[in-house]
């Protein structure tokens, strides 16, 4: 039995309402440059954390975590970019950027918590 993990679980749900997000933006509004790149970044967010729990090190579970957290910040800012132009409504965004948040907390907390553990190694 495969043990559940908060963030793999919260970056998947994410990116199924990201390519929701694309697929209204490209339908809707006939948005196609940043709807792009928010699915690119907004997607590789779980991709990488799905990475990072196979990853073959400890090394290799930070490296794959911190672009995971990168892409996050990235999707944050296209977030607020569509708000802000009005290709989404505020309600909209203020929710997919709050699960954005989340996913930074969670995802920077692990960070965190590795280079802890490494410094006390060292």
């Amino acid at each position: 039995m495969t043990k559940s993990n908060p963030a793999a679980e919260k970056s998947y749900a994410f990116a199924l309402r990201i390519v929701q997000l694309r697929r209204y933006l490209r339908e809707e509004k006939s948005e196609y440059d940043i709807s792009k790149q928010i699915l690119r970044s907004g997607t590789s967010i779980g991709a990488n954390v799905e990475e990072a729990l196979g990853g073959h090190s400890r090394k290799d579970f930070k490296h794959k975590l911190s672009i995971s957290y990168k892409e996050a910040r990235e999707t944050h800012y296209w977030l607020r970019l569509l708000r802000d132009s009005d290709f989404i409504n505020e309600d909209s965004a203020e929710s997919l950027l709050n699960d954005c948040d989340e996913l930074l907390k969670i995802i920077g907390s692990t960070l965190i918590t590795l280079n802890k553990d490494n410094d006390e190694r060292n």
